[in-house]
């Protein structure tokens, strides 16, 4: 039996384990920079295990495990945190913190991340170099990743990997698509300056609300004609304030919105027109902008020979044609994309969906979600697998 076997097996005996462990994350969910109970959790069955760890700003939990003998090193991340929803479903483990969810299968993740360790620290006499264990917080608010980045804590690692659950994939299948899988976002703000007057006298004053108001419309032609057809972007604009009062006109106005791009170049050009449409509108009619931006996440872009060397063990877990290599990618980010820039890796996407069960089907971010949990006998296991057979194919 190879060592992929014996992994598969040994998830399939530690199932129960992991579906008790995805239970308590999901009936204890935590917000974005609030992962406390979460982490002291994880750093409970880590010490159970006889792995060290160590906090990475106050919620993420950084672990390693190091082989027998000497090799390179592979990174495994899950994220952990929940979101601001009220949990509808009726389960036995439904959310015991009001108005927060584990609707994005972040449960899932840790679960599967600690499985795996728990499989990993039996074999390492398998296991050649060292595995880096990055249980993450903040992903929803695109924090958590350079946290680990910025302390220097994946600057040495030659692989990366981490998987996400999907609802919109069947249960057994598996996505490791090379090339772009998720885009970048972007937030932005946009200040109106104008001037006030009486509404009666328009040319008096400046008025924001209406260069505003051009500015949005303006802004959807870098969608329509500033970009090629073949490229997917999305500039969304979804809060605009403006003015005092019906009779005045207004001195000042306010925007905010999102850019989403799949590649570094186009993300880059979007940003500038933004800012040179919005410059020269204003100008237009008088009045003044300035911006603010926030990088979230950039782009996710698979590494295609990490692709293809996690497919190599999908073989084993899920087989051949269960393995999907050309996912449509999504407008929805992921800041595992700053692992991958920092070091190659794959991100892969574990359906989630039973066959015929429309609970286990509903979209991420929404009060039903679900998962199958049969798919953890997936994740654990390509945690495991890609991790040892990784070291071990290039010791």
């Amino acid at each position: 039996m190879s060592i992929l076997d014996e992994i598969k097996e040994e998830t399939k005996k530690d199932h129960g384990y992991v579906v008790e462990l995805r239970r308590y994350f999901h009936s204890h969910p935590e917000l974005s920079r609030q992962e406390f109970n979460t982490a002291n959790k994880i750093e409970e069955e880590l010490d159970k295990l006889g792995i060290s760890h160590k906090r990475v700003d106050e919620t993420g939990v950084y672990a390693e495990i190091t082989g027998h003998h000497p090799g390179k090193t592979i990174l495994l991340r899950a994220d952990i945190d929940a979101l601001p929803i009220h949990e509808k479903n009726e389960v036995s483990y439904k959310s015991q913190n009001e108005g927060v969810m584990h609707a994005c299968g972040h449960d899932a993740h840790a679960a599967s991340l600690l499985g795996a360790c728990r499989i990993l620290v039996n074999h390492k006499d398998d296991i050649y170099g060292k595995i880096v264990i990055n249980f993450q917080q903040a992903e929803e608010i695109g924090y958590g990743a350079r946290q680990f980045i910025d302390r220097g804590l994946v600057k040495n690692v030659d692989r990366t990997f981490g998987m996400h659950v999907s609802s919109a994939i069947e249960t057994g299948y598996i996505s490791l698509t090379p090339g772009p899988n998720n885009a970048s976002v972007d937030w932005f703000k946009i200040k109106v300056k104008g001037k006030a007057a009486h509404v009666s006298t328009p040319d008096a004053g400046v008025d924001a609300l209406y260069i505003a108001s051009q500015i949005v419309c303006n802004i959807q032609g870098i969608v329509a004609r500033l970009s090629s057809p073949m490229d997917n972007v999305l500039v969304g604009i979804g809060r605009l304030e403006a003015g005092q009062a019906y009779n005045i006109v207004a001195p000042s106005a306010e925007m905010e919105g999102t850019v989403r791009c799949l590649t570094p170049e186009v993300r880059k050009k979007t940003k500038e027109a933004i800012e040179r449409i919005a410059t020269n509108v204003a100008a237009s009619y008088g009045g003044e902008v300035s911006f603010e931006w926030k990088d979230f996440t950039s782009p996710l872009i698979n590494d295609k020979e990490s692709c293809l060397e996690a497919a190599q063990v999908a073989d084993v877990v899920v087989g051949a044609d269960h393995i999907i290599t050309d996912r449509k990618p999504a407008l929805g980010g992921d800041d595992m994309a700053e692992y991958i820039i920092v070091s190659p890796g794959c991100y892969g996407f574990v359906g989630s969906h039973k066959k015929g069960d429309s609970k286990t089907g509903v979209a991420h971010h929404n009060e039903y979600f679900d998962i199958d949990e049969d798919c953890l006998l997936v994740s654990v296991a390509m945690y495991a697998g890609y991790a040892i057979d990784y070291l071990n194919k290039n010791k």
